[in-house]
């Protein structure tokens, strides 16, 4: 059985964090597509550490930290603030 609730609350945590990163031209993070996927990887890899609540049987991993991540990369790149928005 999948629970929801860590799953949800982890997007729109992840959605809200995201929009407001600010992507300044002076500090150029330059997320290109292997640096995301490096991130990914590694966001599964500390969920799996972290492990799911113990009463959760569903995935082995931590489901809201997996969320959570994918909501800032969405929130970042659909929602996210420039210098000239501010």
């Amino acid at each position: 059985m999948i629970i929801i609730g860590p799953i949800l609350f982890g997007l729109i945590i992840g959605l809200v964090i995201g929009s407001r990163i600010r992507t300044d031209a002076k500090v150029n993070i330059g997320l290109t597509g292997g640096s995301i996927l490096l991130l990914f990887i590694v966001a599964i890899l500390m969920a799996w550490q972290l492990g799911n609540f113990p009463y959760y049987s569903d995935f082995p991993v931590a489901t809201g930290f997996v969320s959570a991540f994918i909501g800032l990369i969405l929130g970042k790149f659909l929602f996210g603030r420039s210098k000239e928005n501010s």
